[in-house]
């Protein structure tokens, strides 16, 4: 159903579809029933560009099958599903979250980042207040979803403010331009 009706619909069907998929992964220990996701097989079943493009990003989203995310706060989340309905074209989006995260504080947003004006980012940058300048930062890392809070807390354990992480929200089309 997935990959014949969902990810493949337009090319196969030419039939366009908004459709989003809410799959907690559930990878937090809780045995393999609870792993109702598998990310490696939506981004198998992703036509999204391998190399960065010169196209500008809109033009690349429509030219892809789907759009992957993992948002890592409520108001990436609601700001996501806003674009989802906003834009002048359908593509099916896999929305890939934890379990964790829906009760998590530490991804609770303030009430003004939801604010009229404010968008879905596809890469945020680390604000950590302790964070040293940009000449010293000795290791930059990449991650998605709740893989930042857990290294947020060894950061903050250990003291390493002189390691950047940085959260990549969208995973397919992966977001070149934005890092």
């Amino acid at each position: 159903m997935i990959d014949t009706k969902v990810i493949s619909g337009e090319s196969k069907w030419n039939v366009k579809n908004g459709l989003v998929m809410l799959l907690p992964h559930g990878y937090d220990g809780n045995g393999p029933e609870h792993s109702s996701a598998r990310l490696e097989r939506f981004l198998q079943l992703s036509d999204a560009p391998d190399a960065p493009s010169d196209m500008r990003d809109g033009e690349i989203m429509k030219q892809t099958n789907i759009c992957i995310a993992n948002c890592s706060t409520s108001a990436q989340y609601f700001h996501l599903l806003r674009s989802q309905m906003r834009r002048t074209f359908r593509k099916p989006l896999i929305v890939m979250s934890p379990k964790f995260l829906l009760k998590f504080r530490g991804c609770n947003s303030d009430l003004s980042d939801f604010a009229e004006g404010l968008r879905f980012h596809k890469v945020l940058e680390d604000a950590h207040p302790k964070l040293v300048a940009d000449s010293q930062v000795r290791k930059v890392v990449y991650c998605s979803g709740q893989v930042y809070y857990n290294l947020e807390a060894k950061r903050e354990k250990e003291g390493h403010n002189d390691v950047a992480i940085v959260r990549v929200e969208q995973i397919a089309p992966f977001p070149f331009k934005s890092l």
